[in-house]
């Protein structure tokens, strides 16, 4: 049995419940880097742990991975894959732009996803074949916009520092060729890039659970995202994401001329 909307939303509402009410009240903040920070709260691990309680009890047989906890089963044929706040950095911040990521991956691919912004009211799901937004505004069926040319182009990305060598050099380049550039939103770019609001995300160093969920919106929404390769992007590292094919071949060239 696989899971579905119903069942999606319920874990995010167990989400919901612990990370919406430690926003803007200087919730609890831990450092999980020496030597730098990557910062985690007490929400990011309730909320996981409300997540995968459900999971293993409507779903026993499911595989997790997962950010803040043990990953579990991952030679299973269904795995979730989980990142409770995504943008930490903007929750500890006020910032209302990061979100809880739930993601489920069929032999190895990634097949069902939501994102979910508690603070907003809004959800981003694909449930297999469509991408579909529902928020304070109704509920619809989403798809990204056929931009063609990087001059046309809106290209967001978290930050320039996430890059690292040669990667910054890259990025530029094609930063220099598109219309408008914008920085900080995290997941929730990749949710604009569903809706057709934007057109390119390209990032790097990122993990399983910060693309699990990521990955059907953007293709059941028509659009298609890879590693800066070309390949799978289940397993992370450096991602571009473009609302359709010919834009991401024309920003794929740039990358790795």
């Amino acid at each position: 049995m696989l899971p579905d909307r119903a069942f999606f939303y319920a874990l995010a509402d167990a989400a919901k419940a612990e990370t919406l009410p430690r926003f803007r009240t200087g919730a609890y903040v831990t450092n999980k880097l020496e030597g730098g920070f990557d910062p985690v709260t007490e929400g990011d691990r309730a909320a996981e742990s409300a997540i995968r309680a459900r999971i293993e009890e409507r779903f026993p047989e499911h595989g997790i991975l997962g950010e803040e906890h043990d990953d579990i089963g991952l030679d299973r044929d269904h795995i979730w894959v989980i990142d409770p706040i995504d943008g930490t950095r903007a929750f500890i911040s006020g910032v209302p732009m990061w979100g809880t990521l739930i993601g489920f991956q069929s032999g190895g691919k990634s097949t069902m996803g939501l994102i979910d912004q508690p603070f907003t009211g809004e959800r981003y799901f694909a449930d297999g074949k469509r991408s579909w937004y529902s928020g304070p505004d109704g509920e619809r069926q989403i798809a990204t916009r056929g931009c063609e040319n990087l001059s046309d182009a809106i290209l967001f990305t978290t930050s320039p520092h996430i890059f690292v060598g040669d990667e910054i050099t890259r990025y530029q380049a094609v930063e220099r060729q598109v219309r408008l550039f914008r920085y900080g939103t995290d997941c929730y770019a990749y949710a604009l890039l569903a809706s057709g609001h934007v057109d390119l995300v390209i990032e790097s160093a990122l993990k399983p659970y910060d693309v699990g969920a990521l990955i059907p919106l953007i293709e059941q929404a028509g659009g298609i995202i890879t590693t800066w390769d070309g390949g799978r992007p289940e397993g992370g590292g450096n991602i571009i994401a473009a609302g359709s094919k010919v834009l991401h071949d024309k920003a794929m060239a740039i990358l790795n001329a």
